[in-house]
């Protein structure tokens, strides 16, 4: 019989009949597999049992009566112990597996260096040889030598491909080997000047190596990385090219040919959206290959088919820019262990020359094509693994899918929004021809049937879908930077009214046209996660809008309403990334195929990024308009002079709404008035946040701030000073601007400002180190966390009772106290100190808070 042995914590015992002597004895306890098994069902339903729990198990287990309680839970001690020495092992072998095939990515990419650093060195050489002969000849031959080569040109022509169609497999199967060996020399060879992007480190957890091209025709991105999926789920996830490419429209195979070899040859022609209102949509005609190399990998390529290579002629479509795909493509390689190797590159050529000339950094941007395609894609990859490894845990019982599925939804009737394709149904309202703000019309019934607003479209009075949409060139505005404040600071740019409308619109009757009500507070908002990917470079989430009342009498309409809304691109150190802001209306208890009419903002950046971090800023912006100052003198001088930012960007706005056919013209003018306002509201953050409005004189800095961060830090201090009587907060031994901000940052106390402001909660808008660790949370999440929330009852009946005098008298002492951390743990404080702080023109700007000798309890 098979026994389990165990060391018991104060004794051991025999086995079946093992007396309690033997217990006492500090012995082993011996217990059977009948023991073990009735062990293992309870653990697998309860792993740490009460005492009480145990106790029962005894009971109500007669081959259990021999043991003692005292061991039983001795077992479940050296039972919970083994599982977590079980899922470590289990965790380092996978580090460990990542680690070496990571290793071998970069044995691999050393290798092509390697190469790449040879032929340099055979061109320089090569290059020398002809200088120094050139030097050595006395006669100048070099008009006769390009005659010469001029006429062996002509006696040699380069060869053409003959025309190749859908009908002669074996010329098709010549292309798509070409392609085949073009696109492995830019994955694993030196066929493409690669640089890497600043920024993208290697390492087990990291999304892999990307490369942009340096001096090549066109644009080009290269990624390698790891994924813990299968080589043919790879490519499946892979040749979906909706479900990871944002900008892709539609992707229509036209043909299926079988090769000889077990691969085959699609010829697809393929829609992308165009990112802004000032640029025509792209259009790709292509032949995709996919095969299988001699070492088992698993290879997907693709390039344009063109007069140059050959092949059957694409459909025509008049309302795109055909643009050219370089052989490009999928290289997969199986992992030892399990997952696959990807090598992904995109080489494409976007016609830059068929767009105005300031838009062109656009489409000449590597970086920006390797945000948009190449690490979407292996983004997307790295996503489903997790999410098919049970790694991602999402709450509100929504799939993963379908998450996915309300993103992708957003993204594209954005697109479609800014786009206003005449095959969707879309037509332009007439103007007088200066307007800024377009206006389309949508009245198809195609657009709606079968669809989300089927309920709306069979109403009689229906008259369709209006998008106003404009863009407009930003100067020196970091665009995540920009979008994280529209996101942060809706009220700035919002009008209630007009939300109020949109979210009308989901009902069946939708109400007249509204219109801004001058007097009311503005509404305020609650961001509540929904999802997030993987390197947190796009949130799904649920804004709920808290509406207000205008006056007494619209206490009773006054309600709350929700928005579904993706926000992307708010990393300002990802080079090319483009900062997103996408909403639609949503019923509160709304369903996995909600109606979503998109609305939103879009800005890319129309040039390189520096490769110096920014800082991050994400304290109250709103704050800095409303003092009047703006942001001017206050940004931290470093951010200048470390990154120079003096780039330019594009801001495409759209917004949609449903209306009713005889307030069409309504409608219109309120969608134009309205987009004109945020135009104009823009405008005034851009110029508040735009590092060009900065002091020069100031030094820079490494840690954490804000573009008001070292002014706020002054007025912090000197309104101490003024309020208590009691000295400075800090002494501080340099003159620099940011002298005063380090001192506070680095203070020992936890420091913290509230923003009050009327008919909204108190929120924290700016934190030390120390007192973000006391709340347990980061500079971004501050502003989620409300002043009443972090008190107890006794706290806040404090502050309540304080409120008055820290009013008039300017501060005041609160006695010490229990709070709670944005995680819940309770936290002590021997005493707080709270004064107001004043601007430079003595007029209250916030509340400051000091919790001194605080300690978790």
């Amino acid at each position: 019989m098979a026994l389990c042995l165990q060391r018991g914590g104060g004794g051991g015992g025999g086995g079946e009949s093992g007396s309690k002597n033997d217990m006492d004895n500090g012995k082993y306890v011996r217990y059977t597999p009948e023991q073990v098994e009735a062990l293992e069902r309870v653990y697998a339903e309860c792993p740490k049992p009460t005492s009480l729990r145990r106790q029962q198990l005894i009971r109500e287990c007669p081959i259990l009566s021999n043991i003692e309680p005292k061991q039983i839970k001795v077992w479940f001690q050296n039972r919970r112990c083994r599982e977590k020495q079980r899922k470590e092992a289990s965790r380092l072998q996978t580090v460990n597996r990542k680690l070496s095939a990571m290793n071998k990515l970069l044995m691999e990419e050393n290798d092509r260096l390697q190469k790449q650093v040879s032929q340099l060195v055979y061109e320089n050489g090569y290059m020398k040889q002809q200088i120094n002969t050139v030097s050595s000849t006395t006669t100048d031959t070099s008009c006769e030598s390009v005659v010469v080569s001029g006429q062996q040109q002509r006696k040699n022509p380069i060869p053409q491909h003959p025309e190749r169609d859908a009908n002669n497999p074996a010329g098709l199967l010549a292309i798509a080997e070409e392609t085949l060996a073009e696109f492995l020399g830019k994955a694993t060879g030196t066929a493409v000047d690669w640089v890497q992007m600043i920024g993208m480190k290697p390492g087990p957890d990291s999304i892999g190596i990307v490369a942009v091209s340096r001096n090549c025709s066109g644009v080009a991105a290269r990624a390698c990385g790891l994924v813990s999926l299968e080589p043919t789920k790879v490519a499946e996830i892979l040749k979906d090219r909706p479900s990871w490419y944002r900008d892709c429209r539609c992707v229509n195979v036209l043909s299926v040919i079988p090769t000889g070899n077990g691969g085959t040859i699609e010829l697809i022609y393929l829609q992308t959206y165009a990112p802004t209102t000032l640029a025509t949509a792209r259009d790709f005609w292509t032949l995709r290959y996919t095969t299988s190399l001699e070492d088992g990998s698993l290879v997907i390529c693709e390039r344009s088919l063109t007069t140059a290579t050959g092949g059957p002629t694409g459909p025509p479509a008049t309302s795109f820019v055909r643009a050219e795909m370089l052989p490009s493509g999928y290289l997969i390689r199986t992992c030892e262990g399990g997952g696959s190797m990807i090598h992904i590159v995109d080489h494409i050529d976007l016609d830059a020359w068929s767009v105005p000339e300031v838009l062109r950094p656009l489409y000449e941007s590597s970086k920006i094509l390797a945000q948009k395609m190449t690490m979407a894609a292996l983004r997307h990859i790295r996503q489903i693994a997790q999410e098919t490894s049970g790694e991602i845990q999402y709450t509100g019982g929504r799939q993963p899918a379908v998450l996915r599925a309300l993103s992708q939804r957003l993204c594209r009737g954005f697109n479609d929004a800014v786009n206003g394709f005449v095959d969707d149904g879309w037509t332009i309202m007439d103007s007088d021809g200066v307007e800024d703000v377009t206006i389309a019309i949508n009245s198809s019934s195609s657009k709606f049937l079968g669809s989300q607003y089927n309920t709306l479209s069979i109403l009689p009075t229906f008259g369709g879908v209006l998008c106003a949409r404009a863009s407009m060139l930003l100067q020196n505005v970091p665009p995540a930077l920009l979008v994280r404040f529209l996101r942060e600071h809706r009220s700035e740019w919002a009008d209630y009214g007009v939300d109020a409308y949109s979210s009308a619109s989901l009902k069946a009757s939708p109400y007249a046209v509204p219109c801004a009500r001058p007097g009311g507070f503005p509404s305020s908002q609650v961001i509540l996660p929904l999802a997030q990917t993987v390197e947190h470079e796009e949130f799904l989430e649920v804004v709920r809008l808290e509406g207000p009342a205008f006056s007494p009498e619209d206490i009773a309409l006054s309600r709350d309403m929700y928005l579904l809304q993706l926000c992307s691109g708010v990393d300002e150190n990802a080079a090319g990334a483009c900062a997103q802001l996408v909403f639609a209306p949503i019923d509160e208890s709304f369903g996995d195929d909600a109606p979503l009419l998109p609305s939103g903002f879009r800005v890319i950046p129309l040039e390189p990024k520096s490769d110096v971090p920014a800082a991050t800023r994400t304290l109250d912006l709103a704050s800095t308009l409303e003092a009047g100052t703006g942001g001017s003198g206050t940004r931290p001088a470093g951010e200048i002079e470390a990154g120079n930012y003096n780039h330019r960007s594009v801001l495409t706005i759209a917004f949609q709404f449903t209306f009713e056919s005889h307030y069409q013209d309504n409608v219109a003018a309120m969608a134009r008035q309205y987009v004109q306002s945020i135009v104009g509201s823009v405008q005034r953050v851009a110029m508040a946040i735009a590092p060009s409005q900065l002091s020069s004189q100031l030094t820079p800095k490494s840690f954490p701030g804000s573009p008001e961060a070292v002014t706020l830090a002054r007025w912090i201090s000197r309104s101490y000073r003024v309020h208590t009587g009691g000295g400075d907060l800090f002494q501080v031994d340099s003159q620099a601007g940011d002298a005063v901000l380090k001192q506070l940052w680095h203070h020992s106390d936890a420091i913290m400002c509230c923003s009050v402001k009327m008919n909204a909660s108190a929120v924290f808008t700016f934190a030390n180190q120390a007192g973000l660790d006391m709340l347990e949370t980061t500079l971004l999440a501050l502003q989620d966390i409300m002043l009443d929330k972090i008190l107890d009852e006794a706290g806040r009946k404090v502050l309540l009772s304080e409120f008055s005098k820290i009013m008039q008298q300017g501060f005041a002492y609160l006695p010490a106290g229990i709070c709670v951390s944005s995680m819940g743990r309770p936290i002590s404080y021997e005493q707080a100190i709270a004064w107001k702080v004043l601007n430079d023109d003595d007029s209250n700007h916030c509340l400051a808070f000091m919790f001194i000798n605080w300690s978790f309890v």
